[in-house]
């Protein structure tokens, strides 16, 4: 069962955007802990402002907020807790999941499990509390049942919980065991040796390390192979001999004959 953090958990048939709502209370004062949880999502996006939507009650779809003592360059590690916590309630399932750097959730076939997308609100008087951090998480569980469920353009990259477990998923037991795992998680985003923890974690879990890769960064693209992941959860990407450390950046895994900007 989820621990002390997490036990204010609101629940809405259908909202515009669970992030969208957390961030609101948490700028009214809402406290660290508390979870949204929606069965659809009307405005629900990805990275890049890109979109997804599925039958409503089918997946979860949830956000929680986060207050931790992060500083600037490891805001990234409030996604990956969340991402890792996903993978950790996703195995009692019978489903062994890895990490997409820097946030989403893959099957061991490379098809996409869920998506993490966290927002900060950096406006706050010094002195004030750790600005508060919304991460918002959507699982595949029961959607897509089977590859005639998706678009054409989406098969083979996208898969659910249930399509690689093969039966169906309880959406109520898996937020439990995401809000579960993720306690203990979320604590350790506090201290330096939490964080070096959880970010070695990542690095045991994440797929990305020996891919080819192309990374949109603010200021252009940068295509080689991601290599290792440091102490502090950041990317390191071999290109043309040298070694780049990637802070954020949106990141794709390049199949051969594969063009990254399709």
């Amino acid at each position: 069962m989820p621990g002390p953090r997490f036990t204010d958990i609101r629940r809405f048939e259908s909202i515009d955007s669970t992030n969208r709502y957390l961030l609101d209370e948490a700028r009214a004062g809402a406290p660290e802990g508390v979870v949204a949880v929606a069965s659809h999502q009307t405005a629900g996006r990805g990275r890049l402002g890109r979109s997804w939507e599925a039958p409503a009650g089918s997946n979860l779809l949830a956000s929680v907020l986060l207050r931790p003592e992060l500083p600037p360059d490891r805001r990234h590690l409030a996604c990956a807790v969340v991402a890792l916590a996903a993978a950790d309630a996703a195995r009692p399932i019978g489903v062994e999941a890895v990490v997409k750097w820097p946030n989403d959730l893959l099957a061991a076939d490379g098809r996409k499990l869920a998506g993490v997308l966290a927002e900060a609100d950096l406006a706050r008087p010094a002195g004030a509390a750790p600005p508060p951090v919304v991460v918002g998480i959507g699982i595949n569980a029961n959607w897509p049942a089977t590859d005639a469920d998706l678009p054409p353009e989406l098969v083979g990259s996208a898969t659910s919980l249930r399509q690689q477990s093969g039966r169906p998923v309880d959406v109520e037991e898996l937020l439990g065991g995401l809000l579960e795992a993720l306690e203990p998680r979320a604590a350790d985003l506090s201290s330096p040796d939490g964080q070096a923890r959880q970010s070695a974690d990542l690095r045991a879990r994440c797929a990305t390390i020996g891919t080819l890769v192309s990374v949109e960064l603010a200021d252009g693209r940068l295509e080689g192979t991601a290599v290792d992941v440091t102490v502090e959860g950041h990317l390191i990407v071999e290109c043309a001999g040298q070694n780049r450390t990637v802070v954020a950046g949106d990141v794709v895994h390049v199949r051969p004959g594969h063009d990254p900007r399709s």
